[in-house]
């Protein structure tokens, strides 16, 4: 007897890793570094090269301890960051965007990520005591820390946010409110870089570092794993305004 071939269980296909969950343990580590970075420093805030050599050197030589276990959170840090750009310009593909913006957002979470991990390197040969006693040395490491760390991490951050915003507003992924945010925060963090000549503009630095990663974390929640997602949201949005046409002229109608 024969019988009809099964057709075998379609297997959905992984999103990979939880957006959300990578954007939460870069936030968590970041501010866990900050955290123990200023605990084994005695409550001191870990000091700007803007102070001096021989500041730099001495706080160096004092608290070398904090500076290397804060470069090793750091470095840790970067590592779902990159994961997150990987995912992200994965998801977008997968959502049906074929414009460049996926593409510039990956390439400015690697950017991020990569300049991240420099600058947790350099804070690491710093922290080495025979590095730091050299004070001229020294304010030239702290100063490639901030820079890589500061303006090259945000500059790429600007360019994940960016990229992952634009299509979701233009497509609806996330809510407008929320992808107008994320333009903003991109664009001061793109601005960010004129503060290599601009000093007083460094504000936007801690802007786009901190507001770049709530960001993150927020869409990392709201964006949807496929189209199906998409279309099923905008079917019940339509229903929605379907059902509020009819009662608007059902009562125009009792009037």
């Amino acid at each position: 007897m024969d019988t009809a071939p099964t057709t075998p269980p379609r297997r959905s296909r992984s999103g990979g890793p939880h957006l959300g969950a990578l954007a939460i343990v870069s936030a968590a580590l970041t501010l866990l570094g900050l955290i123990v970075g200023f605990a084994l420093a005695g409550g001191q805030a870990f000091i700007s090269p803007f102070s001096g050599a021989d500041a730099v050197a001495a706080y160096a030589q004092q608290h070398w301890l904090s500076i290397r276990v804060v470069s090793m959170i750091q470095f840790g840090s970067a590592v779902p960051l990159g994961i997150y750009a990987a995912t992200a310009y994965a998801r977008l593909l997968r959502l049906g965007v074929r414009v460049p913006g996926p593409g510039i957002g990956f390439f400015g979470g690697i950017t991020a990520s990569v300049m991240l991990m420099i600058s947790a390197l350099g804070s690491y040969v710093l922290s080495r005591p025979d590095v730091s006693s050299d004070p001229t040395i020294a304010l030239a490491l702290t100063f490639f820390t901030f820079i890589t760390g500061g303006v090259g991490f945000v500059t790429g951050m600007g360019l994940l946010i960016a990229g992952i915003a634009v299509p979701s507003l233009i497509l609806g992924f996330v809510p407008r409110w929320l992808a107008w945010t994320g333009l903003v925060i991109a664009a001061l963090s793109e601005l960010s870089f004129l503060s290599m000549a601009i000093e007083p503009l460094q504000f936007l630095l801690p802007i786009g570092r901190f507001g770049g990663l709530l960001w993150l974390v927020a869409v990392g929640f709201l964006l949807p794993n496929d189209r199906r997602e998409v279309r099923r949201e905008s079917a019940t949005h339509d229903d929605d305004a379907a059902a509020d046409t009819v009662a608007q002229r059902t009562e125009a109608d009792l009037s």
